[in-house]
C-alpha cells in the first residue's frame, strides 16, 4: 500500500507539472504570436489573409477549448512518464553533443509532420470528422489561440504521438531532454503562426528551392477556409506527394505577400458565411 500511495503521489505531481508546462507553452506560443499581431497593428494589416475577422466569441471559444486540450495533454503525458519509469523509453542524463541534440530535433519534427498529415486526413473522414475535428474547424477564420482548440478525441490523437516518437528515437540513442524541449517549443510556435491569420513570409517564398518545402500561414489558413486541401503541419511534402495541396495556394499566397499597405484586407480570401 505505501508503494501504491507513493506511485499515485508521483503521478499526481507529474500531472500537476504537466498541466503547468502545457499551459505555459500555450500562453507563450499562442499569446506571443497574438501579441506580435496586435503590436504590428496597421503595419501588418495588409498581410491579413481573410477579409472576415474573428469575433471576440470566436477567440473565447478557442481559448476555452484549448484549456481543455491542455488538460487532456497532461493526462496523456502520464503515459510517457510511465514508459520512462518502466525503462521502455530511455532518457539521456548529463551533457550531450550538439550533433545528438540536432539530429533528435530534426527526427522529432519530421516524424511529427508525417503523423500529423495522415492523422489529419483521417480526422477529415466522414466517420471521424464530427466527433473529433469539427471543434477545431469552427474556427473558419482562426487566430493563434486556436492552436490547441481540439475536441477530446483529436487532443488524444495529437498527444499519443509524443511517446511513440520518443520510443522511435530512443531505439537509436536515449532521448535528450533539451531536444524534446526545443521540439515542443517549435511545435507550438509553428502551430500558433499557422493559425495567426497574417502572412509573414515574403514574396517568392513558396516557389524558392530554399523555402518552398515549408508551410506558410496562408497554407493552413486555406485549410480552415476551404477544408479539402493542405493537411500538412510543418512541410509541404506530403500535400505535394499526395495531391492535396490547394490548386491556387501559390496565387493566394502571392496575393497577400505582395499586397500594398494601402490595400489592407481589401484583397484576399473571400469571407465565408458564419
Amino acid at each position: 500500500m505505501p508503494d501504491m500511495l507513493s506511485l499515485l503521489s508521483h503521478f499526481a505531481r507529474h500531472l500537476q507539472g504537466g498541466i503547468t508546462e502545457e499551459l505555459l507553452r500555450y500562453l507563450a506560443g499562442a499569446g506571443g504570436v497574438a501579441a506580435l499581431v496586435w503590436l504590428g497593428g496597421r503595419r501588418l494589416a495588409h498581410r491579413k489573409i481573410q477579409t472576415r475577422r474573428a469575433s471576440t466569441s470566436d477567440v473565447l471559444r478557442e481559448v476555452r477549448q484549448s484549456l481543455w486540450t491542455i488538460m487532456v495533454f497532461a493526462v496523456v503525458d502520464l503515459l510517457t512518464v510511465a514508459l520512462i519509469m518502466a525503462g521502455v523509453i530511455a532518457m539521456a542524463h548529463g551533457p550531450a553533443s550538439a550533433i545528438t541534440i540536432g539530429w533528435q530535433i530534426v527526427a522529432l519534427i519530421v516524424l511529427h509532420d508525417a503523423w500529423f498529415y495522415w492523422m489529419h486526413r483521417a480526422l477529415h473522414s466522414r466517420a471521424l470528422f464530427r466527433a473529433t475535428h469539427l471543434a477545431h474547424h469552427r474556427s473558419r477564420t482562426p487566430t493563434s489561440w486556436a492552436a490547441y482548440s481540439f475536441a477530446t478525441g483529436e487532443a488524444v490523437c495529437e498527444a499519443l504521438v509524443i511517446p511513440a516518437m520518443f520510443l522511435i528515437v530512443a531505439r537509436i540513442a536515449p532521448v535528450e531532454p533539451l531536444a524534446a524541449f526545443i521540439f515542443l517549443g517549435h511545435q507550438i510556435a509553428r502551430n500558433a503562426i499557422g493559425h495567426s491569420g497574417h502572412e509573414l513570409a515574403w514574396s517568392g517564398f513558396t516557389r524558392s528551392l530554399l523555402t518552398a518545402w515549408l508551410t506558410t500561414t496562408t497554407h493552413h489558413d486555406l485549410h480552415h477556409s476551404e477544408g479539402r486541401y493542405n493537411y500538412g503541419l510543418y512541410f509541404t511534402w506530403w500535400d505535394r506527394w499526395m495531391g492535396t495541396e490547394h490548386p491556387r495556394y501559390h496565387d493566394r499566397f502571392e496575393a497577400v505577400a505582395t499586397r500594398p499597405r494601402e490595400q489592407a484586407t481589401t484583397i484576399g480570401v473571400s469571407p465565408l458565411s458564419e
